[in-house]
C-alpha cells in the first residue's frame, strides 16, 4: 500500500453509525426475524458488525454481483457470479451493500430479488452517493452519504487493495 489515503469517515463515525443503524432496523422490523443479504465482497465488514447488534433471529446469505471490476468507475454491465443459497419467499429481508453510486447494479439487484417474493425488501447501504445516481434506487439504512469521490476502506475496495482499512478515506492522486 504505497498510495497515501486521506480519512474521509474515521473508524469510531463507522462504529456509531452502525450502532445507530442496527437501533433504526431493530425498531422497523421489532423481534420479527430477517435474512442479511451481504453483496461481496465490499459489504463483509458492514454485515459482520451490523449482524452482531440486531436483536432479533438473523439469517445470513450472499451474493457476488459485479459491475465494476479493477476499475474506479462501473462498466454498467451487471453480472451475478454468485445467486443465494437459500429461497427467500416469504422472509423479511435487508440487502447489505457498501455503497451505493449510480444505482445501476441495485435497480438490476432489487429488480432480481423481487421476483424471489420476499415479504419485505429493504436496502441498507454504508455509503450513498446520490449525487452520482442514474437510476431510482431507495436507500432505506443509510450510514453517510458522500460526494462524489472514489472511496476505499473498510471493506471497499481498489483493483483488490484497501478492504481491511478500518475507515473510509480518498486515495490522494496529486502526489502521482
Amino acid at each position: 500500500m504505497n498510495d497515501k489515503i486521506n480519512v474521509l469517515i474515521s473508524e469510531e463515525e463507522i462504529a456509531k453509525r452502525i450502532s445507530e443503524m442496527a437501533e433504526e432496523i431493530t425498531k422497523d422490523t421489532g423481534d420479527e426475524p430477517i435474512v442479511l443479504i451481504g453483496i461481496l465482497k465490499g459489504s463483509i465488514m458492514l454485515m459482520a458488525d451490523l449482524a452482531r447488534k440486531l436483536k432479533q433471529d438473523v439469517k445470513i446469505d450472499f451474493m457476488d454481483i459485479s459491475s465494476y471490476g479493477d476499475s474506479d468507475t462501473s462498466s454498467g454491465e451487471i453480472k451475478i457470479n454468485k445467486d443465494l443459497e437459500y429461497a427467500i419467499e416469504g422472509e423479511n429481508v435487508i440487502i447489505i451493500e457498501d455503497i451505493v453510486d449510480t444505482g445501476t447494479t441495485m435497480s438490476y439487484l432489487l429488480d432480481h430479488l423481487r421476483e424471489k417474493k420476499p415479504a419485505s425488501l429493504k436496502l441498507c447501504t454504508l455509503l450513498d452517493k446520490p449525487e452520482n445516481r442514474r437510476f431510482d434506487v431507495k436507500c432505506d439504512y443509510i450510514g453517510f452519504e458522500i460526494p462524489n469521490k472514489f472511496v476505499v476502506g473498510y471493506g471497499l475496495d481498489y483493483a483488490q487493495k484497501y478492504r481491511n482499512l478500518p475507515y473510509i478515506g480518498c486515495v490522494d492522486t496529486t502526489e502521482k
